[in-house]
């Protein structure tokens, strides 16, 4: 089963996504948007940088667990994973973003 975006509608009525590996897994998560049209731009520059490897940033959380940031070409993050249980976890949920990211449908949960 192919990876997918799930666009949705927060608590706070904001618009934000999800990328869901093959499993159902959520891989990487977005910031809130207020527009939803912002948050599917979101999305298609997840597609375009997901497989370069210079655009994640990773990093360890508050409490020092092993995470990662997507950013864009001008440095803005637009997904931020999990906190994983060690840096070889985390370099397979990048190499799970790098798969799916490209290919996966988008699901609008928002409409």
């Amino acid at each position: 089963m192919a990876g997918k975006f799930e666009l949705y509608k927060d608590k706070a009525g904001e618009f934000r996504f999800r990328l869901k590996a093959g499993n159902g897994e959520i891989i990487l998560v977005s910031e809130g948007y207020k527009q939803k049209a912002s948050a599917e731009n979101g999305v298609a520059s997840v597609r375009r940088n997901a497989p370069l490897d210079e655009r994640y940033e990773r990093k360890a959380n508050a409490s020092g667990r092993p995470m990662f940031n997507l950013k864009a070409s001008n440095g803005q993050v637009i997904g931020t994973s999990e906190a994983y249980s060690s840096e070889q976890a985390r370099e397979a949920g990048i190499a799970s973003v790098k798969a799916n990211a490209e290919g996966a449908r988008l699901e609008d949960q928002a409409a």
